[in-house]
């Protein structure tokens, strides 16, 4: 590998110089150095391409992601002192002014520290995950289940590779799910996967731990973070529209109507007007949200809905069945049959085995009764 890596740091930023050639076979070493610095809470990092010969696709593809990564979490990446055949690189790939390599970096050399980094002693593993953790993984396999030094190892495993789990987290963040929750989920994927791995079917730990601990963050976001859930038909042909669409749309030479997309599918047309429907509903307003085209500070709650008229009833509705229930078992039924049967008072009569004259007074007499309680 004919790169050297050399780090400077005053107050407010870092300077990461590189010397010799960056290509696919070096580029993990210095997303392990940067990913250290983003770790330590070190947001602005420079990177010096004076020293480079050559760069390829690949760390191109790095600078674009690190530079991302440390905007996502409130900092700055750039690169500095760009020439030669580098400068031509970067300007041909169209990324030279996005990586900010014009900048002028006003770091004088002779304050620079330039402290080496020992890359031969660097394990840098499989997608930033610890290269000796198959290792430990397969000593802890090793080892009887009821041994208590295999759970201290599965502890060590664990620790070890918590912070290529959490690095797996952030780039969900930002979402609108908090970080400290995006974390605890890649924690609980990876404890998964230490569990789940077995050395014996000749992989590394970190090409199963990613897809475990990524999909544990997918599942959260599937199950937690939408407040409505899709039915699952409607999933299903939203798998099948998103498919399918630009398929259409190279046939059609516009984007597939909803006729065109039940046509293909054999759907029928509601159901696809459903599906984007529900796909647009994952997540209900809130009603403090303020009122779209609305200068003033109106809510969604003062223009969505009104007062139920039935509210007003519902104490004198509660009171009124205990004061019933006090009545004699005959008064009782007469009410009953009358406001709740709406029977006439000479059905009533025949059915009570009263005269029609008796069961009118009996009436008015629980009426006057019930009222003058209640208003008590």
């Amino acid at each position: 590998m004919e790169l050297t890596i050399a780090l400077s740091s005053r107050d407010d930023e870092d300077l990461v110089e590189l010397t010799g050639i960056l290509d696919y076979a070096s580029v993990p070493y210095l997303r392990h150095v940067v990913f250290e610095l983003l770790d330590d809470h070190r947001r602005q990092i420079v990177v010096g391409v004076s020293g480079l010969r050559l760069l390829d696709a690949a760390s191109i593809k790095l600078f674009l992601y690190l530079q991302s990564r440390a905007e996502q979490l409130g900092g700055d990446l750039r690169l500095a002192e760009a020439g030669g055949t580098v400068l031509a690189t970067l300007e041909v790939t169209g990324v030279a002014k996005q990586l900010g390599v014009y900048d002028e970096l006003a770091w004088p050399v002779h304050r620079r520290q330039r402290e080496p980094v020992d890359l031969g002693g660097m394990r840098v593993g499989h997608g930033e995950w610890p290269a000796n953790a198959t290792e430990l993984l397969m000593r802890l396999h090793e080892l009887d289940p009821t041994d208590p030094v295999r759970r201290r190892a599965r502890d060590d495993v664990i620790e070890l590779c918590l912070p290529a789990a959490h690095r797996l987290a952030r780039r969900y963040s930002g979402g609108g799910s908090p970080t400290a929750d995006l974390t605890q989920v890649a924690a609980l994927g990876l404890v998964k996967a230490v569990d789940g791995f077995n050395p014996a079917h000749g992989v590394e730990f970190g090409a199963y731990a990613t897809p475990t601990v990524l999909g544990e963050i997918k599942r959260y976001f599937r199950d937690r973070s939408n407040g409505i859930r899709m039915p699952r038909r409607l999933q299903e042909l939203r798998l099948s529209v998103n498919r399918v669409s630009d398929q259409l749309t190279q046939l059609c030479g516009h984007w597939p109507t909803v006729a065109d997309l039940a046509a293909h599918l054999g759907a029928d047309e509601e159901e696809i007007v459903e599906m984007i429907g529900a796909c647009n509903g994952h997540q209900p307003l809130s009603l403090d949200l303020p009122s779209a085209g609305i200068e003033d500070d109106t809510t969604l709650m003062d223009i969505v809905g009104a007062e139920d008229p039935a509210y007003d009833l519902v104490e004198h509705r509660e009171s009124l069945r205990v004061l019933v229930a006090q009545l004699p078992e005959r008064e009782q039924r007469i009410l009953s049959l009358r406001f709740y049967g709406n029977l006439p008072q000479g059905q009533i009569a025949a059915l009570v085995g009263l005269s029609q004259m008796h069961v009118s007074r009996l009436l008015r007499q629980s009426l006057s009764t019930l009222h003058r309680r209640l208003t008590e």
